[in-house]
């Protein structure tokens, strides 16, 4: 979008799209199509979410990994993707300017579910060596991430490929959002009722088994939602070159951060925000079980935290276009903290407020997706033709700073198990606790994600974009 003029520069190959106040809410795009391309986060939901809530608690309270063992497991696999990503978005990129689209690789990005269930079903003989079971877990976790990154960079780059406006993109997000929703819930609901009290390794695998299966199941339908909202369109001007790699991809992620600062922003406050609620996820099962004493109200917890979404979306979208996508997503950040620190209470006043500062999270959670997300394609977008036409990279590094949340967060809640002494144990084993460790799970799923979400403020309080952009429409 140029910002003088509030219109969206063109992509190669495509029409000149209207001024950013023509469509401004997207409404000419067909429902149908962006049902499909919605449906398609369903099954992503499902990856985001059941790895980062049950994967830590399933290697130190079923497979007998330490917890610094276990964090290590997790968090060396998410480096890899600091690498990965960026270099599957320029790849990405490539394969718009040569086809036309992206569909191959998000065909590819199909292939998760058996990678999936080879993260939980780890074979009995590994299973009984927790230093083995750890690499197990870890170089799966790796494939799995890389099928991933080969589905969702494609798959989040289609907001910015299309020709729609400021409020456009927060209505096709939206739509995703909702979807989203229902799969994290989906995943955070049935994985712990499927795997039960983590009392065997068989019951994971079952229950890695059913989500692969519907993650798979929606990710097709996902890839035909694509195909609707951005029919192949072959390059006819050739005096427009396809983007070229311009160095590794550590060098991809140095020059696209380094050529826009409004990114930069968003990108660095987005790193602490998913490294906060993927730590709260990772904590839950700790938190349900020593803390509130009902390792069974992990579902109940993960219910609150994530089906607010469903009903809040859409109120975020309407709010936003009165208020603003930045107004918004500091509310979000302000309140999380705030929940977030009112668990700290425990199950000493009762059941019922940690239920209620679970749904405050909720309801967090639903703009600390929408917005963010939404808000990308508008700072490629405002950075013009040259780097509308590496979408990929941008999306590359978006995901990466997503994956490393997602690493950053469980690693940071077993460090502080691991100082509180926090006593690993295999299936069916009953260990006793000791005061330091409870400390450490209650604190670390309180404190620490409060402080985290409070530097995300921080950090979010300087992007200046979106006053820019209302300015620009008039909104």
């Amino acid at each position: 979008m140029n910002a003088a003029t509030g219109s969206e520069a063109p992509l190669p190959g495509h029409p000149v799209p209207a001024a950013e106040g023509t469509d401004r809410d997207g409404t000419d795009v067909p429902r149908p199509a962006l049902v499909r391309y919605a449906l398609g986060s369903a099954g992503m939901g499902v990856y985001v979410t059941v790895p980062g809530l049950l994967l830590l608690y399933f290697l130190t309270d079923t497979l007998g990994v330490a917890p610094w063992l276990a964090g290590l497991a997790l968090l060396v696999p998410k480096a890899v993707d600091i690498v990965l990503h960026p270099f599957v978005g320029s790849l990405s990129d490539r394969e718009r300017a040569r086809r036309g689209n992206r569909l191959r690789l998000l065909a590819a990005g199909c292939a998760l579910a058996p990678a999936f269930v080879a993260l939980f079903a780890v074979p009995a003989p590994v299973a009984d060596r927790p230093w083995a079971a750890a690499l197990w877990v870890a170089g799966w976790f790796v494939v799995a991430n890389a099928l991933f990154a080969a589905y969702q960079v494609p798959y989040l780059s289609t907001p910015t490929d299309m020709t729609v406006g400021y409020h456009g993109r927060t209505r096709v997000l939206s739509f995703r959002m909702v979807v989203l929703t229902v799969g994290i819930l989906v995943g955070g609901a049935l994985a712990p009722l499927l795997a039960g009290e983590g009392d065997s390794v068989a019951r994971y695998a079952v229950m890695a088994l059913v989500l692969g299966a519907f993650t798979l199941a929606f990710q097709i339908v996902g890839v035909g939602g694509v195909r609707d909202l951005l029919p192949t369109a072959p390059r006819t001007h050739p005096e427009s070159p396809a983007p070229t790699a311009h160095g590794s991809a550590l060098a991809q992620v140095r020059d696209v951060l380094r050529a826009n600062p409004s990114f930069r922003v968003l990108v660095l406050a987005y790193l602490l925000v998913s490294t906060t609620t993927h730590l709260v996820l990772a904590g839950l099962p700790y938190y349900a079980r020593h803390e509130l004493g009902r390792p069974g109200f992990t579902t109940v917890l993960m219910a609150a935290f994530v089906a607010p979404a469903l009903l809040t979306t859409p109120l975020w979208f309407r709010l936003s276009r009165s208020w603003g996508k930045q107004r918004c997503l500091l509310l979000c950040q302000a309140f999380f903290a705030a929940g977030a620190l009112g668990l700290a209470a425990g199950d000493s006043a009762g059941i019922v407020v940690p239920v209620l500062c679970t749904l405050i999270l909720g309801v967090c959670f639903a703009g600390l997706q929408l917005f963010p997300f939404s808000m990308v394609p508008d700072t490629v977008r405002s950075a013009g033709s040259e780097e509308i036409r590496r979408t990929g990279a941008y999306t590359g590094v978006w995901t990466a700073t997503e994956s490393t949340g997602a690493a950053a967060g469980p690693y940071l809640y077993s460090a502080a198990l691991g100082l509180g002494g926090y006593a690993a144990a295999r299936a069916g084993e009953e260990v006793t606790q000791t005061g330091a460790a409870h400390t450490a799970i209650l604190l670390g799923f309180t404190l620490l994600p409060a402080l985290l979400m409070a530097a995300a403020l921080a950090v979010q309080s300087r992007y200046r974009l979106d006053a820019r952009i209302t300015r620009t429409t008039g909104h």
